[in-house]
């Protein structure tokens, strides 16, 4: 019997993936087995003994202690592409508002909503919040990942020109992409030529303010940059000056923080990116399923801070065991010697790295004994020792 915490509220289609002769969920337990998670911080939580792994139900894992987990043994896994609908409908949303005159009009007619000539007096009105179309217009899409690659095929099918930005974008990401995006290899380039600008990358050191004084000096005049992402990629006094200059026409982001409100020419909703009941439930589904496969078979996708790995189920007769730890070099060797020490047969085995962690699975003939584990565990470098089945 697997106990989960949850930390959110978690949609009941992921919740109801877990059955309940195998597993117990509670918003309370000192010491779970997992622990499904979306908002909450845990940078500060005491984890107990028994925690092995931690679902996000998002794709962001910033509220989790990544390299804390990874020494520690517990495999953190985020849904990616999972909420990417809900995020892409949201992103043509802020570019329509950036560019026709919905938000001040709709302002403007709750404000006459009791004169009885609001109807006269809006046909006068209204050439205050004349916009422009965005078809036709060049969209720049900086990240070609599960959400960029959506809203670069949704802006081609509203007819946009589409520049598309990603020096790192892998095989499937660039199969899932219209033909009719332009692949552009310099990012001052799409700034330069796109009339409106999208970012879609992760938040890491390497991106925190990629978006700052220099790239808003050589984007397009009159441009508008939406921020779906994270707060940190816009460097926030960069984007208040271009914006006081008129160099760029609006800035729309999900992420309401006291610098953007101070900032004029801005539509700054609270963080709606993948608030839709769908999103919700998807992401639930996908991180219950993936920390059940874990926890029942060993087996790791969609993790953010150990390699991803599949065995398939765990066999039925004999037993697998999982061996979470350092990438370092011997490691594999001093782990299969222990198994010939304790005349252990291994059947099946795989060996997965990813940056400094490492992850070997191994399927056995016979159980596996206290004495196994414990020759496991004593290996430095070795995280923790999981006895799947």
């Amino acid at each position: 019997m697997y106990t989960i915490q949850t930390l959110n509220k978690i949609s009941p289609l992921g919740l109801g993936q877990l059955d309940e002769k195998e597993f117990t969920v509670t918003d309370t337990c000192e010491n779970p087995d997992g622990i499904l998670v979306r908002s909450a911080d845990m940078h500060e939580m005491a984890f107990g003994t028994n925690l092995r792994a931690i679902a996000r139900a998002g794709a962001g894992t910033n509220n989790i202690p990544l390299d804390k987990c990874a020494e520690a043994g517990i495999v953190v896994f985020n849904t990616p592409g999972a909420n990417a609908n809900a995020v892409k409908e949201l992103v043509l949303c802020g570019m329509l508002l950036a560019s026709r005159g919905i938000l001040p009009g709709a302002a403007w007619c709750r404000e006459h909503a009791d004169s009885p000539t609001i109807g006269k007096d809006a046909e006068k009105a209204k050439k205050a919040f004349a916009g422009k179309e965005i078809s036709g217009k060049t969209l720049g899409v900086i990240g070609l990942g599960a959400i960029g690659a959506l809203v670069a095929n949704a802006a081609i099918d509203l007819g946009m020109n589409v520049l598309g930005y990603d020096p790192y974008v892998s095989a499937e990401a660039a199969w899932r992409l219209s033909p009719s995006v332009e692949h552009v290899t310099n990012l001052d380039d799409v700034l330069h030529r796109s009339d409106y600008v999208t970012i879609h990358v992760p938040a890491m050191d390497s991106t925190r303010g990629m978006i700052g004084a220099h790239e808003l000096e050589v984007a397009k005049p009159g441009c508008a940059v939406m921020n779906f992402s994270r707060d940190t990629l816009v460097d926030n006094a960069a984007m208040a000056e271009a914006l006081e200059a008129s160099r760029v026409a609006t800035y729309v982001t999900d992420f309401a923080t006291p610098e953007v409100m101070a900032m004029q020419n801005t539509i700054v909703l609270p963080h709606l990116g993948a608030s839709t009941a769908e999103a919700e439930d998807n992401c639930a589904i996908m991180a219950t399923l993936q920390m059940k496969d874990y926890l029942e078979n060993g087996n790791i996708k969609n993790s953010v801070n150990y390699p991803a790995c599949d065995m398939g189920p765990a066999p039925a007769q004999g037993g697998r065991v999982a061996v979470l730890h350092a990438n370092v070099p011997d490691m594999l060797s001093q782990i299969t010697g222990v198994f010939g020490e304790v005349g252990a047969n291994i059947d099946n085995l795989t060996n997965k790295a990813r940056g400094n962690a490492a992850y070997t699975m191994l399927d056995l003939n016979a159980p596996a004994t206290d004495e196994l584990v414990a020759k496991l565990t004593a290996i430095e470098g070795v995280h923790r020792v999981r006895i799947v089945r």
